[in-house]
């Protein structure tokens, strides 16, 4: 690993803290800013290169620590509730704090596990007129739209149970009927941590591939931000497996440039 190499790419998708608007700079998105509540601090880069793509000229502030996924981690693995009650009051404090530091339009919660912080959040941030979201909605209500069996695929354990509550209670707010399976490939995850991402891809590719036949699978849902990287080997998941493979970076990304394009809420 060249770490030259290294710290100039990692700067070119990130850059530096400025008061002045993202780069890129596109009509309607320029001067604006999102608050991005993150369940790890790891995750920022792909909030930013993802983020940066459908979001030019936005400024991201982002926050979030290492301690709330290990805190998750250790209640999942010990069978308690899932996230915390703790992390739940840290990701309410946590956009009150990006309130009071900086001029936020909007506030995204990032992390899967912790969709549960949601309407916590949109409460501490009601009287700031800011609108909330959380990553994987948008996702989920293009699955359900789609229609057919769903296949949820996620490669970290603590998510699935709160994944598959979402893709439920978006289902159930739309007034549709949703059938859905799950898929657990924590062997991806633990591929990603060691910087295999074409592994990672490749082992999601096997668990879609085997999910198929097995059943009738009309979509899938990628469950984490991190399996964003997932598009980069497979940009055409249609071609490649006959089926829409929704990740929740361009969902959810997509419904900020709808909110700060078009004043959606």
């Amino acid at each position: 690993m060249d770490p030259i190499s290294l710290f100039s790419m990692y700067m070119q998708v990130t850059g530096v803290p400025s008061l002045g608007p993202g780069p890129g700079g596109e009509p309607g998105l320029a001067g604006k800013t999102l608050g991005i509540v993150n369940g790890s601090s790891w995750v920022t880069l792909w909030v930013n290169y993802f983020g940066r793509q459908m979001l030019p000229g936005v400024k991201f502030v982002n926050v979030g620590n290492e301690g709330v996924q290990l805190n998750f981690m250790k209640a999942h693995e010990e069978g308690k509730e899932c996230p915390p009650a703790i992390n739940i009051e840290l990701f309410r404090q946590y956009a009150l704090d990006l309130c009071t530091l900086t001029d936020i339009d909007a506030i995204l919660i990032s992390c899967s596990t912790m969709n549960r912080a949601y309407k916590k959040v949109q409460e501490a941030v009601a009287r700031h007129g800011i609108p909330v979201v959380s990553i994987d909605a948008p996702m989920m209500e293009k699955a359900v739209n789609h229609g057919g069996k769903i296949l949820v695929v996620a490669t970290h354990g603590p998510t699935v149970k709160n994944t598959q509550l979402l893709l439920e209670e978006t289902a159930r707010d739309m007034g549709k009927q949703v059938s859905y399976e799950g898929a657990t490939v924590e062997a991806a995850f633990e591929l990603l941590g060691q910087g295999d991402i074409i592994g990672h891809n490749k082992t999601i590719a096997d668990v879609i591939r085997e999910g198929q036949k097995k059943a009738d699978i009309g979509a899938v849902v990628l469950a984490q931000l991190s399996m964003a990287v997932f598009k980069l080997s497979y940009p055409n998941p249609v071609n490649e497996f006959g089926i829409p493979v929704f990740n929740s970076a361009e969902a959810g990304f997509e419904k900020i440039r709808e909110i700060f394009l078009g004043g959606v809420r």
